[in-house]
């Protein structure tokens, strides 16, 4: 099961909550990794979180407390692999859906 990694360790909660898709809140969050207007990328405790968008901002970030709050146009987001990049996830969607 993918929740089995997680299932032994202790981890603070972990939330995402997306408002109207024009503001989005993350607690758990460990770290910041990298962000523009286009692609917030932050460390939880439950693996890297890419958020897309448009226009994006930092609202809010606390790492004392956890929490990160993001204004803009969210279009997605999603977790990914600590060893994989977006980028090279998206690239093996599209080689799988191009074969």
């Amino acid at each position: 099961m993918a929740d089995d990694k997680f299932r032994n360790k202790q981890y603070e909660r972990h939330e995402i909550v997306v408002l109207n898709r024009q503001a989005i809140e993350v607690s758990g969050v460990m770290n910041v990794e990298s962000f523009d207007s286009h692609e917030f990328v932050l460390q939880t405790n439950y693996g890297l979180l890419a958020i897309h968008g448009e226009n994006l901002h930092i609202k809010t970030l606390s790492l004392e407390t956890g929490v990160v709050a993001i204004e803009g146009m969210v279009y997605d987001f999603g977790y990914f692999d600590d060893g994989m990049s977006p980028a090279a996830k998206a690239k093996g969607f599209l080689g799988k859906l191009f074969k």
